[in-house]
């Protein structure tokens, strides 16, 4: 079950291949070489519980004696593991009576039966004194929910892993639990907390049973892109070593960045396009695109429409290397929004920004919660007077 140095964690090499089969823009030759590597993974592994439940889901025909064959391994090994705990019990001390139970766990882990193996963990912690090794259980517990993307589990771990750590915890997993964490808030669309959680982990990353560092480094980028502003994108993304080092591996996300940072707004739209599919394939980012996709051209809108106080309509197609019509749509869509802070004359064919005075928003916010506060005091002063 525990993935080598490295290597990314099968279970979740798996979901990922199961996420791609269900997706209409992966084609058919390949979702067949998908299906067989699916297939085969489980029959080796033994993964009844999970094959009965895309069997359900009708992503596999019915093999019966696939089936019937797996159900029987797998309880010829819990009875191997029911033996070994048992010894242990009468035999060996309590390291011995945890490393059992715990082997238990990671074989229900291992043919994907979520439900035993989170009751197998819970009873492997109560035999657990060490806060590093309950630590340990937590990742795992965390691992199960993204592979099946139950996000109250996974919520719930990162709290249980949080207390853990004012009892004590060492360094290394400290790092470990904020890229989980931070892949749980990409999951649920808190862009800025992921990106703040990632870059705090860029040099310091260890944990390759979620996904390759290219990935990691990949997630770290699309996160900062809309959450930092223009500056510490510079100073953090941009010219980061370690992400110098990794980024050219990764088809057009050097673009992507780059030509965002340097105004380059045709090569940025090229970048942005040949980006869109993998984002789109992406396990974790796929429920986010169209979200995604609006934000990022938000940001890019914004930080072209920042340098000036009237640009032409024209003008702006031109630097993006799209038509007139289309920016035109585009625009609208956003200013309707209040993603934008510019109106459109259409008759001159120019657009003109209008940015918020910082004071006078202030004013505004000061006026409403004024006016809030005194509607407050007046509803107490008639409850006093009763």
């Amino acid at each position: 079950m525990e993935a080598e140095e490295g290597t990314q964690q099968p279970q979740l090499v798996l979901a990922h291949k199961l996420f791609l089969l269900t997706q209409n823009d992966v084609d058919d030759i390949e979702k067949v070489r998908l299906r067989d590597e699916v297939f085969n993974f489980i029959i080796a592994n033994d993964m009844a519980p999970l094959y009965e439940t895309l069997v359900a889901n009708k992503i596999f025909d019915l093999d019966q004696k696939a089936l019937d064959s797996m159900h029987v391994k797998i309880e010829e090994e819990l009875k191997k593991h029911d033996e070994k705990i048992a010894d242990a019990e009468e035999n060996l001390g309590e390291s011995e009576v945890r490393e059992a139970h715990l082997a238990k766990s990671l074989f229900y882990i291992r043919i994907g039966d979520k439900e035993k193996a989170l009751e197998q963990l819970k009873l492997t912690e109560s035999k657990t004194v060490a806060v590093g090794q309950k630590m340990d259980l937590v990742f795992y517990t965390l691992q199960i929910g993204f592979f099946h993307k139950d996000f109250d589990l996974i919520s719930k771990s990162i709290d249980k892993a949080k207390n853990l750590f004012e009892e004590g915890g060492d360094w290394e997993r400290k790092n470990r639990l904020k890229v989980f964490e931070g892949l749980y808030c990409m999951s649920t669309r808190n862009f800025k907390k992921a990106a703040d959680l990632f870059l705090d982990s860029i040099s310091t990353f260890t944990t390759y049973e979620l996904f390759p560092y290219d990935t990691f480094v990949f997630y770290t980028v699309l996160t900062s892109i809309i959450s930092l502003d223009r500056v510490s994108l510079k100073q953090k993304v941009v010219d980061a070593p370690e992400i110098l080092t990794v980024i050219g591996k990764i088809p057009y996300l050097s673009g992507f960045l780059n030509s965002l940072y340097d105004c380059q707004y045709k090569s940025f739209f090229t970048a942005f396009a040949g980006l869109t599919e993998h984002i789109k394939l992406d396990r974790y980012l796929h429920p986010h695109f169209r979200y995604y996709m609006r934000e990022i051209r938000t940001v890019v809108y914004s930080q072209f429409l920042e340098s000036y106080k009237s640009v032409t309509i024209e003008a702006m197609a031109k630097a993006f290397g799209v038509t007139v019509d289309f920016i035109d749509l585009e625009l609208s869509r956003f200013i309707a929004a209040g993603k934008l802070h510019c109106k459109i004359d259409k008759v001159a064919g120019i657009l003109e920004t209008n940015r918020p005075d910082a004071k006078n928003a202030l004013y505004q916010a000061t006026i409403k919660q004024g006016d809030f506060l005194l509607n407050r005091i007046q509803k107490l002063s008639r409850v006093i007077d009763l």
